[in-house]
C-alpha cells in the first residue's frame, strides 16, 4: 500500500478523531475553562512519561521489526515474547509506583493533592494502556491499515463518550479520569478486532525471552525515552513559566492552541507513523530512503500548508465553535504556530528516517537539544514580545530543528551507503 492510499484510508480514521476531539474540546471549553485546560496539559504530559516507562518503550521498535521479518514470523514472534514480557513487568512496576507516589504526583503536577486518585484510577488501567499501545504497534508493523483505522476509529468514538458523560457529571475530575482510564478501555476493542488475524494467537505473544531482541529494541526504547521525558518536561516548564507571567488562564490558551494544532495535524503524524516507519524499516539504500523522502514531501507538506492557511483564515469562527470568548488570548497564537507547525512536519519527516533506521545517537542527542533550546527560547521571546512570543520560538525552534534534521540524516545514510560500497569492494577483491 503506497502513500496516497495509506493516506485514504488513515484519513478516514484522522476524520472521525478530529470531530471527537473538537467535540471533547468543546466539552472541555464549556466545563472546565482555560485553567482546566492548563491542568489536562500538566497531565497529558505526566501519561505520556509514564505510559512509555510501563511500556518499556519499546513500541516503536515493535513495529519496526515485525514490519521488517515479514517473511520470518519466528522472528516477529520473538520480538512480540519479548516486548509483552517487557511490558508486563513495566507496567506492573511503574503501576505500583504511580499508586504509593500518588499524591506526591498531584500536588507536583496540579499544586494541591486532591487529585491523587487520578493517578490510582491510572496505576489500575496501565497494564491495558500498555498492552493496547503493544497491539497497534503489531497491527501498523503487519501494515494491517484497514484494522488499524477501525481500531482508531472506535477509540475516537469510546474517548468522546468517556470525556463527555465524566465531564458532564464530575467536572475537572471527570476529564482528567477520563483521560487517564479511556485508552485502557480501548483494549477490548482492538482485542475484539484482532480476534480472527492469524497472528493473532496467546503463544505468539508469551513465551521465552530474548536477549538478542532486546538489545536491538533497547534503541528504540532509548530513543522512545528520550521523547518521553524531553517534550514533556519542556512543555511543562514551558506551562509553569507561562502561569507565572501571564497566569493560568494564558497557559490553558496556549494548552488549547497546542492541542487544536495536534487535532488538525492528525491526518499527517499519523500517516507519517502508519505509512513511513513500516515503509523505510523495508527500505535500503541512500537512493531508495531519499526517493521515499522526496514522495513524502511532495504530497505531505502541500496539504500542511493549504490546511494552515484555512485555519489561519477561519481562527475566529474557530475559537467562538470550538471554544468560547475566555479564549480569545490564543488568537495571536495562530500564526506561528501554523508556521511552527509546517516546520514540525517538515522535519518530522527526516525524523523517521531516524527512527526507521535506528539512528539512535543523533536521535537522542538532537531531542535532548531542541527540547532545552525550545524552552530558552521561550524565555527569551516571551520577554522580548509577551504571551506571543512562546509560539515565536516554536517556530524558530522547528525552523532549525529541520535545518539540522536535513544536514544530519543526509550525511549519515550517505556515509552509511559508501561504507556498505566500501565493504562489499574489499569483500570482491
Amino acid at each position: 500500500m503506497n502513500l496516497v492510499k495509506t493516506s485514504f484510508f488513515n484519513g478516514i480514521a484522522v476524520v472521525v478523531k478530529m470531530l471527537t476531539l473538537l467535540g471533547i474540546n468543546k466539552i472541555l471549553a464549556l466545563y472546565v475553562g482555560p485553567s482546566g485546560y492548563a491542568a489536562l496539559g500538566q497531565l497529558q504530559n505526566a501519561l505520556t512519561m509514564i505510559i512509555t516507562l510501563s511500556s518499556g518503550a519499546v513500541n516503536t521498535g515493535v513495529t519496526k521489526y515485525t514490519a521488517e521479518y515479514v517473511d520470518e514470523p519466528s522472528k516477529q514472534h520473538a520480538v512480540w515474547k519479548t516486548s509483552t514480557a517487557l511490558a508486563v513487568v513495566g507496567s506492573l512496576s511503574v503501576g505500583i509506583m504511580v499508586a504509593a507516589f500518588s499524591n506526591r504526583l498531584s500536588v507536583y503536577f496540579f499544586k494541591k493533592d486532591e487529585y491523587a486518585s487520578v493517578f490510582l484510577w491510572v496505576a489500575l488501567s496501565l497494564i491495558f494502556f500498555t498492552f493496547n499501545a503493544l497491539l497497534m504497534a503489531v497491527i501498523n508493523g503487519k501494515k494491517d491499515v484497514k484494522t488499524l483505522v477501525v481500531a482508531n476509529i472506535c477509540g475516537s468514538f469510546l474517548s468522546l463518550i468517556v470525556t463527555g458523560l465524566l465531564t458532564w457529571f464530575l467536572g475537572l475530575y471527570g476529564a482528567l479520569v477520563s483521560l487517564g482510564i479511556y485508552q485502557a478501555l480501548a483494549f477490548v476493542t482492538t482485542v475484539f478486532l484482532c480476534r480472527h488475524a492469524e497472528w493473532f494467537r496467546v503463544k505468539y505473544f508469551f513465551g521465552r525471552f530474548d536477549k538478542g531482541v532486546a538489545v536491538n529494541l533497547a534503541k528504540f526504547a532509548a530513543m522512545a525515552l528520550t521523547t518521553a521525558l524531553c517534550l514533556p518536561i519542556a512543555q511543562i516548564l514551558i506551562r509553569d513559566h507561562l502561569t507565572s507571567e501571564f497566569g493560568v488562564e494564558y497557559a490553558g490558551c496556549w494548552e488549547a492552541m497546542w492541542r487544536l494544532s495536534s487535532a488538525y495535524l492528525l491526518l499527517v503524524t499519523t500517516t507519517l507513523g502508519v505509512y513511513y516507519l513500516p515503509r523505510l524499516s523495508e527500505l535500503f539504500g541512500y537512493a531508495a530512503i531519499l526517493k521515499e523522502v522526496v514522495e513524502g514531501y511532495k504530497v505531505v507538506l502541500p496539504v500542511v500548508i493549504a490546511g494552515c492557511v484555512v485555519v489561519y483564515f477561519l481562527r475566529d469562527f474557530v475559537i467562538y465553535i470550538l471554544f468560547s470568548n475566555q479564549f480569545l488570548p490564543m488568537r495571536d497564537l495562530f500564526a506561528f504556530q501554523l508556521i511552527g507547525d509546517v516546520m514540525k512536519v517538515g522535519s518530522w519527516i527526516l525524523a523517521y528516517v531516524m527512527l526507521g533506521k535506528a539512528m539512535y545517537k543523533l536521535y537522542i542527542v538532537t531531542e535532548i537539544l531542541f527540547s532545552m533550546s525550545w524552552y530558552f527560547l521561550v524565555l527569551l521571546f516571551t520577554r522580548w514580545h509577551g504571551f506571543d512570543g512562546v509560539v515565536e520560538a516554536y517556530a524558530l525552534n522547528y525552523f532549525l530543528y529541520w535545518i539540522v534534521m536535513a544536514i544530519c540524516v543526509t550525511w549519515a545514510l550517505s556515509t552509511h551507503s559508501k561504507g556498505k560500497i566500501a565493504t562489499s569492494m574489499k569483500s570482491s577483491q
